[in-house]
């Protein structure tokens, strides 16, 4: 189960991490799918002279598939979204209802590295935001060569071009987590000239999903050139603020290739229309299009309730419009079920691990989670060999402190020192079943409440789990 393009570890962070920001504030999160969907439809539509067919379709890492019902609804196209996360796919389908579409994409869950569709069955593959998830991203780059047919087009975007005029010596929040200086100098566009890499990338990065930021335009151009005939690039270079403008308008008066030098130099995102050689079959059924994803055979899509391998053992049912096309032993690492050493907010069940100082369960759809004060314990029962890592997800309003202790004894302590998301993992000493106590400081009054007759909070929870230390 050992993939060099993307670990174990960062196969189950990306789950965690989809669940929980797929559709978290559903108002917020149509909103910026609305937006994501203008851009990417809009470089879709000033390209289409370059895509013979847009039927069958796969979106690689469509997350809550929002990129597969635009396809599906304003180009009327038939296909698939794939994402590592079911939930994060059976979540979104509450866009169909939110934005009135009449049409949807069939919903699975799959490895980008292992695609579950057979070679040469895909008019048009697409993916967001997503090679960057995988530090080889040729690994990817190979399976949706492999999947396309001839003629077909891969069509990605708002992948990072490496800026090269950084000092690469700070690694930044998103805007709405950063300090005040922080801010002042994200305005200016100052902050990008000391950034590590993108804006925001540490929010991943403390999931445990590593990135990969390291390829510039000429890297980019080499790996597509290399499985795709004919490629057409379109870069959306850094503009935020005088210090990227002052310097666009001194490189823009240089000779050369004004928009490529400008991209390498200042950073940029990467937009890429990439056919494969040959002349596009005139059919590819939809239904012929899928693959077993443990031995490979044609797997037949013939009921809208069960799928099963004529080879081997290998079955995917319909889960709540999703079918779970990973292998089988990635399915079992990764969609374990109801398990006594992980206690996800999101998923009944979970409150047979909560011991005390837990108020009542609030969000919506992943971003389930409950307010602690400044005590709360939890019963977490061991169920894989060896010492386990203790992982506890949550948000902090404000600054704030954190303690975890496991049978009494302290295991970490953390200061939090900008409000939003957190990730604490701490290595635990071998134990049958641990009592983890997590202790949060200071105490605030619940918000638009008078004071003493409203909750007393610390910070909210929205998974604790042990993992295998890797």
């Amino acid at each position: 189960m050992s993939d060099p393009a993307q670990s174990i570890s960062v196969k189950r962070a990306q789950v965690d991490f989809h669940n929980f920001a797929s559709l978290g504030e559903p108002e917020r999160a149509l909103a910026a799918y609305a937006d994501e969907n203008f851009r990417r439809g809009s470089v879709l539509k000033a390209n289409r002279d370059f895509i013979p067919s847009l039927t069958p379709f796969l979106e690689v890492g469509a997350n809550a598939g929002h990129t597969s019902y635009l396809l599906a609804n304003e180009f009327q196209a038939d296909g698939f979204a794939l994402d590592i996360s079911a939930d994060a796919l059976r979540y979104g389908q509450f866009l169909k209802t939110a934005w009135n579409l009449d049409r949807s994409p069939i919903l699975t869950a799959g490895d980008a590295t292992h695609l579950p569709f057979r070679d040469n069955s895909l008019a048009f593959v697409m993916s967001f935001q997503t090679l960057s998830q995988f530090l080889d991203i040729e690994s990817v780059i190979r399976e949706v060569h492999r999947v396309l047919a001839p003629g077909g087009v891969y069509y990605f975007a708002e992948e990072p071009v490496r800026r090269k005029l950084t000092l690469r010596v700070y690694r930044a929040p998103y805007p709405e987590r950063m300090k005040p200086f922080e801010k002042r100098l994200y305005d200016s566009g100052l902050l990008d000239f000391m950034a590590m890499d993108v804006i925001g990338a540490d929010q991943e990065e403390s999931f445990g999903i590593r990135q990969n930021h390291r390829f510039g335009l000429s890297e980019w151009s080499g790996l597509l050139h290399k499985y795709f005939e004919e490629c057409r690039f379109v870069t959306f270079p850094r503009q935020r603020g005088w210090a990227n403008q002052m310097v666009q308008w001194v490189l823009r008066r240089m000779p050369g290739n004004a928009d490529a030098r400008i991209a390498d130099s200042l950073g940029a995102t990467l937009a890429a229309f990439c056919r494969k050689p040959g002349r596009l079959p005139a059919q590819l059924p939809l239904t012929e299009a899928l693959a077993c994803p443990d031995c490979g055979a044609d797997l037949p899509f013939q009921t809208t309730d069960q799928m099963a391998c004529p080879r081997c053992s290998y079955q995917a049912g319909n889960e709540s419009n999703v079918y779970n096309l990973l292998s089988t032993s990635l399915k079992a690492e990764l969609y374990p079920g109801n398990r006594a050493d992980t206690l996800d907010f999101s998923k009944p069940g979970h409150e047979d691990g909560l011991v005390e100082g837990f108020y009542e369960l609030e969000g919506d759809f992943g971003s389930k989670y409950r307010w602690i004060g400044a005590r709360a314990v939890v019963r977490l029962v061991r169920m894989r060999p060896g010492a386990p890592l203790l992982r506890v997800q949550g948000f902090a309003p404000s600054v704030a402190k954190v303690e975890l202790r496991a049978n009494g004894e302290s295991v970490g302590q953390w200061k939090l020192d900008r409000p939003g998301l957190f990730i604490l993992e701490a290595p635990l000493a071998e134990a049958p079943e641990y009592q983890v106590e997590i202790l949060g400081s200071p105490t605030i009054d619940e918000p638009n409440q008078p004071p003493g007759e409203g909750r007393v909070l610390t910070v909210n929870l929205s998974l604790i789990k042990l993992l295998p230390r890797e």
